[in-house]
């Protein structure tokens, strides 16, 4: 059934529906700029940058950007951590009206290649560190900038020296040249650039593509609008009934991730309060911000939680300040979520672990448990103008509550479609007789009398390590390509940390034998073409693979054998 009223009981003084603003990305952020510009908006390794600043930054960089001829409906790709340079570039791409196209900058080259080719990029941003990458694809690519960043600009004071000392000493500084534009230099164009400045910006606009597999695994660029990302701003504002201007949030989740865009950065934003900027996530780091930064609001995956658990010389942590503890991106599980609760009352918190649903095709989050409300094994209630219903698979048809269906979403956080993708664009976001157009999810789930959502498993075939989606097909593509390879099968297998991590079966072709150098030679092209977070962790080969019935590779079995092996040992 599609979501009754009866749970909003569960979520207090949370409204039902919101009024969503008219404009830009941009032009949110600049008016809190407006409304709070002495708080501190970023923080990047101790630097701070208040909203004046931010905004004063983002007007810089979008006038230099004009002067380069970036004007609306460009697209740059942003290839980025979680930087200020990072922040600064996509609002000011959203100020003209251009869009950004966010991909994780640990992506293998070919796999840049492949995402900028299909995204039409007439740009590109990254890292000093990761810039031969880039240059090694530029020139088969539509971008004829490649615009360059030093983890240094966003320092000042003793820092910025100390860096380029220390952790920045080996990495090349290339200067502004031919195709390379330094990101200081962008900006000092700015400093000269007198033209037109903001466009008319319209709610529908695409303002960002976010990667990803969609239902077939192939890779996809996901157009997300102006309305999609404010509307998820105030819905988490909401549904967290904690966003509070002034508060710090950790930002650990990448800005190419639609929690982290979507959440840690534009929500945070929206209302006043302090992004911290973690642009690299280590165990060895975590315990350091906590007690540094005494966030309010920490967002992260299962990882990130389980991480938590496992933090040394801690017994003094201080976490009475916490506002709101959020999971996504992945299933918590029961045990995992007692085992955080437990630790966050331990350490002074009256909060609970709070675990969101979403996908990157509504941004992110569009269902969370209420707060200090929870039904054990479900992952909430919907947001606010966020329509849930569960239907039988392959179907329109809507199932009564406790019958297991695919979820199907509606609501203003829903993507505007595939880039390109008509075909997926059709079975994907469908219209139904009621007149909305409902996202089919891929995933299982029921539906209690109550409105609360479970989570029962997936349709599609995906990985998910670290909270990032890895899907097997594509990877298969990947490894097939190689030419001693007949066939091959990816399936995810658990991972005591990362929960869980892809291992590759592999067939050579003409009954070759797995030599050394074969086994090296298949890697190497992985290494090319596959981004380090989806790199399968393990190569098997075999003489045969297990089949179902019409012949494809029963990948269900291989999981069930990895089962049995691991509870075997």
């Amino acid at each position: 059934m599609t979501t009754p009223a009866p749970w909003l009981a569960h979520y207090g003084n949370v409204p039902h529906t919101l009024t969503y603003p008219a404009g830009s990305m941009a032009q949110i952020v600049l008016d809190a700029a407006e409304k709070y510009p002495t708080h501190a908006a970023l923080d990047f390794f101790g630097i701070k940058t208040t909203y004046a600043t931010l905004a004063d930054d983002i007007r810089l960089c979008a006038r230099g950007l004009a002067d380069c001829g970036i004007a609306r409906g460009a697209r740059v790709t942003i290839c980025m951590p979680n930087t200020p340079q990072a922040v600064v570039m996509l609002y000011a791409l959203n100020l003209l009206g251009a869009i950004a196209h966010m991909i994780h900058p640990l992506s293998a080259p070919e796999e840049i290649r492949r995402y900028m080719e299909k995204a039409g990029s007439v740009a590109v941003m990254t890292l000093d560190q990761f810039a031969s990458n880039l240059l090694s694809i530029l020139p088969k690519t539509t971008a004829k900038t490649l615009i360059l960043a030093g983890v240094e600009d966003g320092l000042s004071g003793i820092k910025k020296p100390l860096y380029r000392l220390t952790k920045g000493r080996k990495i090349e500084r290339r200067p502004s040249g031919g195709e390379i534009l330094r990101y200081t230099d962008l900006l000092e164009r700015g400093r000269k650039y007198h033209g037109e400045l903001a466009a008319h910006s319209d709610p529908n606009d695409v303002a960002a593509i976010l990667q990803s597999g969609g239902t077939s695994g192939d890779s996809k660029g996901i157009l997300l609008t102006n309305l999609n990302f404010n509307a998820l701003a105030m819905q988490t504002a909401a549904a967290g009934d904690c966003v509070i201007p002034g508060n710090k949030m950790l930002a650990i989740m990448p800005v190419f991730h639609g929690f982290g865009l979507g959440v840690c950065i534009h929500t945070t934003l929206m209302h006043g309060a302090q992004c911290i900027l973690v642009p690299q996530f280590s165990i060895e780091s975590y315990a350091k911000l906590l007690k540094k930064h005494r966030p309010h609001y920490i967002p992260g995956v299962p990882t990130l939680f389980e991480a938590l658990l496992r933090l040394k010389g801690i017994e003094k942590l201080d976490l009475s300040q916490l506002m709101g503890v959020f999971c996504g991106g992945d299933s918590l599980t029961i045990e995992l979520k007692r085992k955080v609760d437990q630790f966050l009352k331990d350490h002074g918190s009256e909060e609970q672990i709070r675990q969101g649903y979403g996908m990157t095709e509504s941004v992110t989050a569009s269902c969370l448990t209420p707060r200090h409300f929870h039904k054990e094994g479900s992952i909430g209630v919907p947001y606010p103008d966020m329509m849930y219903k569960i239907v039988r698979p392959d179907s329109q048809d809507e199932l009564p509550y406790g019958e297991e269906g695919e979820i199907a979403v509606s609501g203003p956080t829903v993507m505007k479609g595939y880039d390109g993708e008509s075909a997926e664009n059709e079975k994907t976001l469908q219209t139904h007789p009621d007149g909305r157009i409902w996202l089919h999810t891929g995933d299982l789930g029921t539906m209690d009398s109550d409105g609360f959502i479970y989570f029962k498993g997936r349709l599609k075939r995906l990985i998910i390590s670290s909270g990032y989606n890895i899907y097997p097909a594509a990877l298969e593509n990947i490894i097939e390509e190689h030419e001693a390879v007949l066939i091959s099968c990816v399936i995810g297998v658990p991972d005591n940390y990362k929960m869980s991590r892809p291992k590759a079966f592999i067939i050579l072709r003409d009954g070759q034998a797995a030599t050394e150098e074969i086994r090296q030679s298949i890697h190497d092209h992985c290494r090319a073409n596959i981004a380090k977070y989806a790199m399968p962790a393990e190569f098997e080969y075999r003489e045969s693979l297990p089949r179902t019935l019409i012949g494809k590779v029963a990948y269900r079995e291989l999981e069930e054998e990895e089962t049995n092996k691991r509870e075997a040992m």
